[in-house]
């Protein structure tokens, strides 16, 4: 405590003489008047230039994006150090302008302090009891999906739309209660949305709003897209939202919306007893389910279009895959999770796919919920940190040459699987990822349908797939690719 309040001294008495940064903030780049460090950092891949900057400042560093201050962990000691015996005092949500604009303060991925508490919870408990159907949705929704893919007869095709539309749809299910035919005019709209609102993000105006957001909050460009785009996300979730509610009865919840309204008449009994202002209301109810999608949509169809390039790059990778589903699965029996456990190698792929791509390098950031003395350095109340994931997902002293696709990493010796401390792909903590069992599931039966009914042919020789992700600002995604699917 005598060393906080120190620090805190040291801060409050700064006069900046020729320092980067306060007494007791991390080392950094010097930034500039109003840009910080964007002049130092490539924006069109900024997890790597961060890579860069760590190499000469350190596993702490700070980091200027704008006016926004940031600390970047870029390590596996201390972000584990910092998401777990730590995790309280990292256990906000770090935002940004255009996400705060969006959001709005409240939903399950961007909100912070008792609304996110409750939001988070409720969400939480209510995927739990929506296990079992969604485990249900899922393998109905590959088997859709194997369908439509064994349409093209071996042809060569670039899977992305379909994979993206099967998980998109899976979401729908989880949300609403059913699924979206791949054609339907309404769900191809909702797609576009959320398809150009992630490409968006890494648009030049979409940057520089987020380093000026009062100069060009009523300027043209990206931005205003982004914001039209999710209005009108927010809209499609809302007509859905009261058509249940016309409907509404009471019971077991039925989907996630089913769910919400019944928490949402429930608070309001209450509150007629009793003062207050409840979070459960149709505007957290609409960002919460479309924080579902933003989530979990585009990161499962990423991850399993990765799988399905790697399995297409290395055929005896493939093989094995196919002889673990013929052994435990067999030829028709529709996949479900039970079956993993009997699956090491297939669950290794899997987890290498995770490891490999590392879909979020730097995590989705953080923020400080109180002045935390971290090692030797301050960090102040509601800084935006960044706990790159990415180090120890490609640490060599667990992973020598990280680079390479290797299910093996992830068996021992008697070939059943092993764990390492190394892989949180999730992240993890408090704010670790609430769909992660979900996003497993999907990962799992899907993968397995497809490899139970196809064999996966290159259109290009093998040795010519890249198989290194292609850089973004936040997240990175497999580069594009075709493959044939022929009948087993």
């Amino acid at each position: 405590m005598q060393r906080v309040r120190h620090a805190l001294k040291l801060r409050q008495g700064w006069r900046g003489k020729g320092s980067c940064v306060p007494p007791g903030l991390p080392p950094g780049p010097r930034p500039l008047p109003f840009l910080g460090n964007a002049l130092q950092v490539d924006t069109t891949d900024f997890p790597r230039s961060v890579e860069k900057l760590s190499q000469r400042y350190g596993p702490i560093f700070t980091l200027h994006l704008g006016s926004q201050r940031a600390v970047v962990l870029f390590g596996h000691e201390v972000v584990r150090e910092a998401l777990g015996p730590r995790g309280e005092d990292f256990g906000g949500r770090g935002g940004t302008p255009i996400l705060d604009r969006t959001a709005g303060g409240t939903g399950i991925g961007f909100s912070n302090g008792e609304t996110w508490k409750q939001l988070r919870s409720f969400a939480a408990e209510t995927l739990r009891e929506l296990e079992a159907p969604t485990e249900e949705w899922i393998q109905e929704e590959a088997a859709f999906l194997a369908e439509r893919l064994g349409s093209t007869e071996g042809r060569p095709l670039d899977p992305s739309r379909l994979l993206s539309a099967a998980s998109a749809n899976v979401l729908c299910s989880v949300a609403c209660g059913f699924r979206f035919d791949y054609q339907d005019p309404e769900f191809l709209t909702f797609l576009r949305l959320l398809e150009e609102n992630a490409r968006l993000q890494t648009s030049p105006m979409t940057k520089l709003y987020n380093v000026f957001p009062a100069l060009l909050d009523h300027l043209p460009g990206s931005h205003q897209t982004i914001f039209r785009n999710t209005e009108e996300l927010k809209r499609t979730i809302a007509v859905k939202a009261e058509a249940q509610k016309e409907a509404l009865r009471p019971g077991p919840p039925r989907n996630f919306i089913h769910a919400f309204l019944l928490r949402m008449e429930q608070e309001k009994q209450q509150q007629q007893q009793q003062e207050g202002v409840s979070v459960f209301n149709l505007q957290s109810l609409v960002r919460s389910t479309l924080d579902l999608f933003v989530a979990g949509a585009e990161s499962t169809s990423l991850v399993l279009q990765y799988a399905l390039m790697a399995l297409v790059k290395y055929p005896e990778v493939q093989e094995n895959v196919h002889r673990e589903i013929d052994r435990v699965i067999g030829p028709s029996r529709r996949p479900c999770m039970a079956d993993l456990d009997g699956m090491p190698y297939t669950h290794a792929v899997i987890r290498e796919a995770h490891r490999s791509l590392a879909l979020v390098p730097l995590n989705v950031p953080r923020a400080t919920t109180r002045d935390t003395l971290f090692r030797q350095y301050l960090i102040p109340k509601g800084t935006t940190v960044f706990p790159a994931l990415k180090p120890s997902l490609y640490d060599r002293r667990e992973f020598p040459h990280p680079e390479r696709f290797d299910p093996a990493r992830f068996l021992d010796g008697a070939g059943s699987l092993r764990e390492s401390e190394f892989f949180f792909p999730f992240s993890m903590g408090q704010r670790a990822c609430l769909g992660r069992g979900l996003a497993s599931t999907a990962l799992f039966v899907s993968l397995a349908t497809l490899l139970q009914r196809f064999r996966l042919r290159p259109v290009l020789p093998p040795e010519e797939i890249d198989l290194s992700p292609a850089p973004g600002f936040l997240t990175v995604a497999p580069r594009p690719f075709q493959l044939c699917l022929l009948p087993r």
